[in-house]
This record gives structure tokens, C-alpha cells and sequence, in this order.
């Protein structure tokens, strides 16, 4: 059972993850609003935008031509909550996606340092609350939309010495590793005005590096340009090869149904090589213990057996 698929690389368009941070009144929604128009090229039907902060995000309705769609996330803020949030968006058609802010998945009501503290045992709390993190982080790396995500930030200090306390200056409110997992990451100042570069690959400087002066529509459409300089894929397996990867977690009960329900072409497109990797992928997941299911296993297994000689004739694997 294959883990991986090696072939040659080459470019490939794919989908970007930016992460947007600034304290309160730092110009970080009005700036992912306007790079998310950019994106998606000023059509609002393509552009989803989804508010924790108790709707906030009505307000900004009328800084773009065309209404975006939106949808309001009130607590508990749980990753799973954001993971079924984040899909409902997808399944409505949309191809940009902000988030604002993906700090509650972390620090707020029912978030993951809620779910930590929710267990006796320190140790176990925080290995649970950082496993359904994963699972966030997952679908937003695997996600068939680009997605903005805005990101609280306010100052903090670090009391590992409590007689010593040091200050950490104005740090974004997520998981430490977030900004870094991102496609590019910003520190918004001035209201917009000005970024500190967080991360940013060197191709996108031009776009989102210059750390002064607004970031507006323009600068979405030509980050909507780099991307379709790549070789230019088949939206349609794009979605499914996303959507099957971010099955996998759910075990292979759950592939089997997704493979089942995806259309016989789009298949035999992604191959019998992704088929195996898919199924490596839901199998370790059982294994590593989130949720066993032995019959399961032993069930999907079968699928090696029933394989057609065929190997672009996959229609009928499962």
C-alpha cells in the first residue's frame, strides 16, 4: 500500500493559505476583504466570509461592488465546529474563503485551551485539544478554497520566570506554529498601512512583501495571476483529490463512502497509485488510535483483491 506518489515535479496550480495579524483597528479584515475580492477576481458569489466576532463582518458589506456571501460562527469555538463551518463554505460553491478570526479556535469559548483544561490530567488535556487542532489545520492546508485567515494580536509576556517577567512585544493569538504553516503571513500596523513580513515566499514580495502601503484588490488579482501561471489544473479532480484527502482522517469506512460517491471519470483521473496512498493514509489514522475499527480494516482490505487488471480502470475498486 503506497504512502506517497513520487513523480517528477513540476509547477502545479494549487490553493494558498495567507494569514492576516494585527492588534484591534489594525486594517487586517478590510485588507483580507479586499485581497480575497482580488482572488477571486471581483466576484462576490465567489467569495465567503466567515465571522466569529458576532457579526461583525456585516459591516464591511459595503467596501466591495458586490454582496460576499457570509456566515456567523458563535461558540462553543471548537476546531470541529471550524471544520464543519469551513466545509459548508466549500460545498456552497465558494473559492475564497476568510476567516475572521481563527483566534477563538484557540483561546476562545469551547476553543483548545478550553478543551485542555477540561481534563484532569494536564498531559492528556493538551495532547487532545492539539490532536482536534490538527484536524483544523489539516482541512486548511487541504482546503478546495483559498483561504484568509485574520488572526487576533495583542501584546504578551512570557512568565517562565514569574519573578522575571519578559516581554514578548505584540504577538498574534493562534497556536505558536500557525503563521508558519501558511502560504505567506502578515503582521498588519497603521490600519493597514504598514506589514511586518512573516513569512513570504520570495515570488510573492512584490504582491504581499513591500510592508507599506495598502494591500488592495489589485494585489489579490495579481496573486490570482502568480497562481494560474502554473500549470493549469482540472478544477474538478482538484476538488475531489482535496475533499478525499480530508476524508482520510475519518477512517476507511468513511473513504469508502467518499470513493464510492466521487464520479467514475474524476477517478480514473486521480489513478489507482492516489487510491493506495488514500487508503495508507485513513489506515494509519485508525491505527495511530483516533478511532479503531479492526472490521473496518479488514473489509476495505478486500479492495486489493477485487483490483482491475486495469490499473486506469478503477471505477469499480470499491
Amino acid at each position: 500500500m503506497s504512502v506517497i506518489q513520487i513523480r517528477k515535479a513540476q509547477r502545479e496550480g494549487a490553493r494558498v493559505v495567507i494569514g492576516i495579524a494585527g492588534v484591534s483597528g489594525s486594517g487586517k479584515t478590510y485588507t483580507a476583504i479586499k485581497l480575497a475580492y482580488g482572488l477571486a477576481g471581483g466576484d462576490g458569489n465567489k467569495v465567503g466570509f466567515l465571522d466569529t466576532e458576532n457579526r461583525r463582518g456585516s459591516l464591511y458589506a459595503d467596501i466591495v461592488k458586490s454582496p460576499f456571501l457570509i456566515g456567523d460562527l458563535f461558540a462553543p469555538f471548537s476546531p470541529a465546529r471550524y471544520v464543519e463551518a469551513i466545509r459548508e463554505f466549500q460545498a456552497a460553491g465558494v473559492e475564497v474563503l476568510v476567516i475572521d478570526s481563527v483566534s477563538h479556535e484557540w483561546e476562545g469559548t469551547g476553543g483548545c485551551e478550553d478543551i485542555a483544561s477540561a481534563s484532569t490530567n494536564k498531559v492528556i488535556g493538551w495532547a487532545n485539544a492539539k490532536s482536534q487542532h490538527k484536524r483544523f489545520m489539516n482541512l486548511l492546508l487541504q482546503s478546495n478554497m483559498h483561504i484568509i485567515a485574520c488572526i487576533r494580536a495583542r501584546d504578551k509576556i512570557d512568565f517562565t520566570d514569574p519573578k522575571n517577567p519578559r516581554p514578548l512585544g505584540i504577538q498574534p493569538v493562534c497556536e505558536k506554529g500557525f503563521m508558519f504553516e501558511m502560504t505567506a503571513s502578515l503582521m498588519m500596523r497603521d490600519g493597514g498601512r504598514e506589514q511586518e513580513v512573516l513569512k513570504c515566499p520570495s515570488d510573492l514580495l512584490p504582491i504581499l512583501g513591500r510592508t507599506s502601503g495598502y494591500i488592495t484588490e489589485d494585489d489579490g488579482a495579481a496573486l490570482s495571476q502568480w497562481i494560474n501561471g502554473a500549470q493549469v489544473l482540472d478544477p474538478t479532480v482538484e476538488k475531489f483529490r482535496n475533499s478525499l484527502q480530508s476524508v482520510t482522517e475519518q477512517g476507511l469506512v468513511a473513504l469508502k463512502v467518499a470513493w464510492t460517491d466521487t464520479p467514475p471519470k474524476v477517478r480514473k483521473a486521480l489513478g489507482p497509485d492516489f487510491l493506495e496512498m488514500l487508503k495508507a493514509a485513513a489506515q494509519s489514522f485508525e491505527t495511530i488510535g483516533r478511532q479503531a475499527a479492526p472490521a473496518s480494516v479488514d473489509r476495505l482490505n478486500a479492495m486489493d483483491e477485487d483490483e482491475p487488471d486495469d490499473a486506469n480502470d478503477i471505477a469499480d475498486v470499491f
